[in-house]
């Protein structure tokens, strides 16, 4: 019986602690989050670069345990590569994707304000390639 339940209950409490340290992953991107929304809004007369929205981890010293990089494209988009979780998820990429309407990508416009729809977690089209089944729910696309 003991062998059984090791059996089962082992990979399951594995996946939770992976998908429990994930969360701090998604966590270090919320920033970028903020950040980019409150762009998104102000309508800048310049649109931010790549990497250029102000909150990216870009180098050893910025590093949290678990992300290795934050990064950000010209419309936002946030990657977050995961590093000390698990060999199954480690450098791997996380997105994080603002959205204009429920399926549609935002892009920004210099001296335009946009008020974003919501935002996308998880989505293998976006970038992802954690599986699902290591990320927390409310960062499954």
């Amino acid at each position: 019986i003991i062998g059984i339940l090791a059996a089962v209950a082992l990979p399951a409490y594995q996946d939770y602690t992976i998908r429990a340290k994930m969360s701090e992953v998604i966590l270090a991107m919320s920033a970028c989050r903020t950040s980019i929304t409150e762009v998104y809004q102000s309508g800048p007369a310049t649109a931010p670069v790549a990497d250029g929205w102000g909150c990216e981890i870009l180098t050893a010293s910025q590093q949290t345990k678990y992300v290795q990089f934050v990064r950000t494209d010209l419309n936002g988009g946030v990657l977050a590569t995961v590093q000390n979780v698990a060999t199954v998820v480690n450098g791997s990429v996380v997105t994080l994707i603002p959205l204009s309407t429920a399926t549609a990508t935002a892009t920004m416009s210099a001296g335009q304000s946009n008020t974003l729809y919501g935002w996308r977690c998880g989505l293998p089209a976006d970038g992802t390639t954690v599986s699902p089944k290591y990320l927390p729910g409310s960062c499954r696309g």
